[in-house]
């Protein structure tokens, strides 16, 4: 059965904006078409019953994606180019202050850079004399299972954009958000590092897949603030 003009995505999304569109609809709108026998909406219903969620399919890589039937390269690395641009928008350096009352909000602020990581990362955010984050970005990304950063290049961003304290954060890809010895000890380095700089640590925050930890809320950081 033909869907009627007016109910088309893309009708739609003209004459109500996008906020009215349903995910289905949207992913529609990107794969642009449908395929012999199968309309767009059915096409896009599958990739994303193949998939789970919205979360997994970001995650396909474009050979992951050309096993469903309907889904060419073309239509593959259009998809792939979407949520990748949507991944590196959500990287850029925040620039608008940011009050933070809890560790919980700092969470809040650096959780979309996370999402769709599949290695370690780690992101710094710096605060002002207030604790407001002020800055914050991608400092490096390492492998599935491993990431080395050395201290002068945790801090050599915050000394250049004179922050007053900073917090890190760094991703487990297996999801696990439990801190592991090297987590501990990389904390450590950076609480003296920023002690002989005057640049206090304030938190280290491990990002699990569902949920995190703030070593200073396990007091491990006893002189730190929020």
């Amino acid at each position: 059965m033909k869907i009627p003009l007016s109910e088309r995505p893309r009708e739609r999304f003209l004459k109500h904006g996008p906020a009215a569109l349903s995910l289905l609809e949207l992913l529609a709108l990107i794969l642009g078409s449908g395929t012999k026998g199968k309309s767009v909406l059915s096409l896009a219903e599958e990739l994303l019953a193949h998939f789970g969620t919205l979360q997994n399919l970001k995650r396909a890589s474009v050979n992951d994606l050309l096993q469903i039937k309907g889904i060419g390269s073309a239509k593959a690395i259009q998809l792939r180019a979407v949520f990748e641009l949507s991944s590196k928008e959500s990287q850029l350096p925040g620039r608008a202050k940011y009050p933070l009352f809890s560790h919980k909000d700092a969470y809040i602020l650096i959780e979309q850079l996370f999402e769709q990581q599949s290695k370690e990362m780690l992101a710094i955010l710096l605060r002002n004399v207030k604790g407001d984050v002020f800055h914050h970005e991608v400092l490096c990304i390492g492998t599935l299972t491993s990431m080395i950063v050395h201290p002068r290049e945790v801090f050599s961003v915050a000394i250049k954009k004179s922050a007053y304290s900073i917090i890190i954060a760094h991703n487990h890809p297996s999801g696990d958000a439990t801190p592991s010895n090297a987590d501990l000890k990389l904390t450590k380095i950076l609480q003296d590092t920023g002690d002989l700089l005057g640049i206090p640590l304030d938190d280290h925050l491990i990002i699990g897949s569902q949920d995190y930890t703030s070593l200073w809320e396990k007091g491990l950081m006893p002189r730190a603030r929020y």
